[in-house]
């Protein structure tokens, strides 16, 4: 009777053990091996969190955005392609980097003032991305996934690392709101005029 109480003593031990939500420094914790096979491709923005409220504010406003990566990445220095559509329109930009491990950096930019790396997720097809300007104390945190709308709890997991990071509550994407197809497609003169009477920033 004592060891089928220890027993059962140590299974509730174990189960609250794996329950437990992540210590912060588990949870933002940099990955520790990039795969460049995942990285390569297109992916959505899901949500993001951005210390600087203007910043947050114009960053809410957006209806879609998207990174897009190469294939066959074999080598720590390439490019990588942005979207965002805004307003009904689509902006795009490349952005030439070099990866350490999960950490990169864009070239021109000044390493002792500007860090970014691929941060952990349980999300098997997600991919986070934290940015620090030393500098301005500013912080960016994006999180993108191969889908446009995730799980609850891979929403919860997010949420509590934009906590960790003491950032605002995070904005998250519509998922009903159109991409921006590739810039070699897209047309301007295409794109139907949004209404904007009314509308303040």
């Amino acid at each position: 009777m004592f060891f089928a109480a220890c027993a059962i003593a140590l299974l509730c031990l174990v189960s609250v053990s794996l329950s437990a939500p992540l210590a912060c420094e588990d949870l933002v914790r940099p990955l520790d091996q990039l795969d460049h096979g995942h990285l390569e491709g297109r992916w959505a923005l899901v949500a993001g969190s951005l210390s600087y409220l203007p910043n947050l504010k114009r960053f809410r406003r957006r209806d879609s955005a998207t990174v897009n990566f190469p294939s066959n990445i074999s080598d720590t220095t390439f490019s990588y392609s942005r979207s965002i559509r805004s307003d009904n329109k689509c902006l795009y930009n490349s952005y030439n980097i070099t990866l350490d491990g999960s950490n990169f950096t864009y070239d021109g930019t000044d390493k002792s003032n500007f860090s970014a790396n691929f941060v952990h997720t349980s999300c098997r097809d997600c991919l986070v991305m934290h940015f620090n300007i030393v500098s301005k104390k500013h912080h960016h945190f994006y999180l993108f996934s191969r889908r446009r709308q995730l799980e609850q709890e891979e929403m919860e997991e997010f949420r509590a690392q934009v906590d960790c990071l003491n950032l605002p509550a995070p904005a998250v994407m519509d998922p009903t709101r159109e991409l921006c197809p590739d810039e070699a497609d897209y047309d301007p003169a295409a794109q139907p005029e949004e209404k904007t009477e009314g509308k303040k920033d």
